[in-house]
């Protein structure tokens, strides 16, 4: 983990940082400037309406009824490739325009899911009659008695605080 962390924030923006060194050696700094400005410009239109549809998509997945994981997952791809498109730098800008590609996201959403296929589990929860926490049948108020049921009773000052204890006979 601590090889992939070093690879992350220490090999890729160096190696960033040389090529994008050599561009403007091979160029001049002003194209180079331009290119970086650019990519970042229209990498966040794209992102913008990217995340757009995705968002629409994930309405569409409720509104079905069904789980919207596949649009979930697009969703934090096109995330990811905005903060990669805004990065400065040649291979984060591929990476991240390929990941706005609807080819690019299904290339690498297959991969990440067959890497992480059975290694989460969802559980959910609710509240109402068909999932056993309560049942049925009505409650009538009118047949509810008059005073609280009673319960422990503690007084916090007391040293005897907390629940009584039955003392065996």
């Amino acid at each position: 983990m601590l090889i992939r962390l070093f690879a992350a924030f220490i090999l890729i923006p160096f190696v960033e940082l040389v090529l994008l060194l050599r561009m403007a050696d091979a160029t001049s700094w002003l194209t180079t400037l331009t290119i970086v400005v650019v990519t970042g410009i229209i990498g966040s239109v794209l992102a913008r309406r990217e995340g757009l549809a995705a968002i629409a998509r994930f309405r569409g997945a409720l509104a079905q009824g069904r789980m919207p994981g596949r649009e979930i997952q697009d969703g934090m791809m096109i995330a990811f490739a905005a903060a990669l498109l805004l990065t400065p730098g040649l291979i984060t800008d591929a990476l991240g325009f390929t990941l706005l590609t609807p080819l690019g996201r299904q290339i690498v959403g297959g991969y990440l899911r067959r890497r992480y296929a059975g290694k989460f589990q969802v559980h959910t929860s609710g509240f109402g009659a068909k999932n056993g926490y309560e049942s049925e049948r009505s409650f009538d108020a009118s047949a509810a008695p008059d005073h609280p049921p009673r319960g422990d009773r503690y007084t916090v000052d007391s040293p005897n605080y907390g629940p009584k204890q039955s003392q065996p006979n």
